[in-house]
């Protein structure tokens, strides 16, 4: 195998067309075999084999900064830098990374992992090498998902001023994680469907560079020509626009004709934005017929593309769309948003049920929010569905659009808490810290199903400002207790009585703290649990009443210490309390069991230190 032979990208020198196709085949079964067990981000990185070879043969990477955004299609890069032998532990605990690192190798120049920050960073690489007399080469590759998100055009607009090594290759496959929507997406299938411009700007450069006096300047000319001809020829040509040189739209599976693009866009020394177009899922025809699902897989039947742990049962995301799509069948007043992810959140039932208030605004999550506070504004009960990790690329909108105008915005958060594989950029452990302070805003983190059934209905018409519900990622849990009285007003519940120790738990996080009862009871050591349902306001006159004469209190919640739920029961309270959350530091990659079990969260480390604390 030719793949067993590459080492370094000067390896790749030395082959030939042929050889470098061969190998990219064999990347691609070994890409497939390796996901296949381990689960990871499959589509993407098929898709970009051949633009991977091609960046590593035009550019030292090791010397050049090559900066990936997002980042989960840098498995090809991961292989040609030495780390293939690491790929039995894609995305597992203490194992490889799924995203570019900088301590796996210096080759990651910029860690990476939420979307439209690469081309930022390049400007910032690009500029600091033109002050320090550095001959290096900034590449930024992004995929046309990712240019939606706004930061992408902040960057072009202030590089395209600037006289700097910079190169935007952007790798466009019509796809986010979902089919990509917007003006945008429009004006990128617009080119890729003609290349009569392109060859027409072409063709008149080479005859003009061969006209001996007259050239010159009748060039000159044609560029003036150029800007009256190009509307007519593609609609305006935005990256010129912002300042970019543009070449393309070239083959992207096409390796000699990248090698080509990619060296005139290195000799021009500045910003030149390299429009490549691939295939998602390219070459694994599961993925290529559906690479939403193979966008980010868990392991499959390589031979069938059959997930192999395919759920069984309803997780929370899909839990909250059908609940959603109930109460706006009876308020037609209720609109959802989704920042370029209707699957992952669970919204594509309602994008088919009400198709009139289904909003997908892009990778956008800044405009998702102010555009979710217009929709209240204007009279309707906007419900906004995002991730946790993603929400907070919007916290000013948060507080300025929403909060200060008390506007009545529900936010949908999903993947609260630990994630698991995606690692430290994508754990969902910091939602309560950064939305407790906000003024105005109800925080609700439901335990069960019921509960997350009655919050909902709370939080379009009971609430009157922001609210939020959080929920984990995962299989939805049903209550193992009868059910509470039968109103929306949101309060603690004691799930469990007990004289000596309480323990108040936020979210799903009460199933564990019940664990913890069970075993302390074993000990002699009753533990009451508290559910406390709302965050925020606090319930302080049940938790205030549940708390007394304990001997002890503690706190239990998938945030991090800080902000947390803990330390704001502690300010309640004005006692100590013993809080049981993640640390204030990076989270890193593993299972959410092996997670907890790192950061001593499991029922059995809870219990172990609550007897060592217990006072008799």
């Amino acid at each position: 195998m030719i793949l067993e032979q590459i080492h370094t990208s000067g390896d790749l020198r030395k082959l030939s067309d042929g050889q470098l196709m061969v190998l990219a085949d064999e990347i691609r079964h070994f890409l497939i075999s390796h996901v296949a067990k381990t689960g990871g981000h499959l589509a993407a990185n098929l898709g970009v084999v051949e633009l991977t070879l091609a960046l590593h043969q035009v550019f030292d990477v090791h010397y050049d900064r090559l900066i990936w955004d997002v980042g989960h299609q840098a498995y090809t890069h991961k292989i040609l830098t030495g780390r293939g032998p690491c790929f039995d532990t894609l995305r597992q605990f203490g194992g490889l990374s799924g995203f570019p690192k900088t301590e796996e190798d210096e080759s990651d120049t910029f860690n990476t992992g939420h979307s439209s920050t690469s081309i930022s960073a390049a400007v910032g690489f690009a500029a600091a090498a033109k002050l320090r007399g550095e001959n290096r080469t900034a590449v930024a590759v992004i995929g046309d998902g990712a240019l939606t998100g706004g930061m992408a055009f902040e960057a072009m607009n202030h590089a395209g001023s600037m006289k700097i090594p910079l190169i935007v290759v952007l790798n466009d496959n019509g796809m986010s994680i979902s089919k990509n929507v917007g003006g945008l997406s429009k004006r990128l299938k617009r080119i890729r469907n003609t290349r009569r411009y392109f060859e027409f700007k072409s063709n008149v450069k080479s005859v003009l560079d061969k006209i001996p006096l007259i050239g010159p300047p009748l060039k000159k000319r044609v560029a003036a020509l150029k800007k009256a001809l190009k509307p007519l020829i593609v609609h305006n040509v935005l990256f010129e626009d912002l300042g970019f040189t543009y070449l393309g739209p070239v083959d992207g599976h096409n390796i000699e004709e990248l090698r080509v693009i990619l060296r005139q866009a290195k000799k021009r020394q500045e910003p030149v934005l390299v429009h490549v177009h691939t295939k998602k899922g390219k070459g694994y025809l599961p993925a290529e017929k559906n690479p939403g699902q193979f966008h980010g897989v868990p392991s499959f039947d390589s031979k069938t593309g059959q997930l192999l742990d395919a759920k069984q049962e309803m997780d929370w995301s899909e839990y909250f769309g059908q609940t959603l799509c109930r109460l706006a069948e009876k308020d037609n007043k209720i609109t959802a948003i989704t920042a370029a992810m209707p699957l992952g959140t669970g919204l594509t039932k309602f994008q088919k049920m009400f198709p009139a208030r289904f909003f997908d605004v892009g990778i956008a999550e800044q405009h998702a929010v102010t555009f979710a506070a217009g929709l209240a504004k204007g009279g309707m009960l906007p419900c906004l569905a995002v991730y946790s990790t993603f929400l907070q690329r919007a916290y000013d909108q948060l507080l300025h659009d929403v909060a200060l105008q008390k506007l009545h915005v529900v936010f949908c958060i999903d993947r609260s808490g630990p994630v698991g594989r995606d690692g430290e950029t994508h754990q969902g452990v910091f939602d309560i810290s950064y939305l407790s302070h906000l003024p105005g805003f109800t925080i609700l983190s439901p335990s069960n199903s019921r509960d997350f059934d009655r919050m909902l209905e709370y939080a379009f018409h009971i609430c009157t400002g922001p609210v939020a519900i959080r929920y984990p990622r995962g299989t939805v849990l049903h209550p193992a207790w009868p059910e509470d009285q039968p109103t929306l007003d949101m309060q603690a519940h004691l799930r469990r009585d007990g004289d000596d120790i309480l323990i108040a738990a936020a979210g799903t996080t009460v199933f564990d703290a019940l664990k913890v009862a069970d075993i302390l009871e074993k000990h002699g050591i009753r533990v009451a649990v508290l559910d406390v349902g709302i965050i925020k306001p606090m319930d302080e006159i049940n938790i205030c009443k549940y708390c007394e004469n304990k001997k002890m209190i503690a706190s239990l919640e998938d945030n991090v210490v800080t902000g947390g739920f803990g330390q704001q029961l502690t300010v309640l309270l004005k006692k100590r309390v013993r809080i049981f959350a993640y640390p204030d530091e990076p989270i890193v990659q593993g299972s959410v069991n092996e997670l907890k079990q790192k950061y001593g969260l499991t029922p059995e480390q809870i219990a172990r230190e609550l007897m060592k604390l217990v006072v008799w």
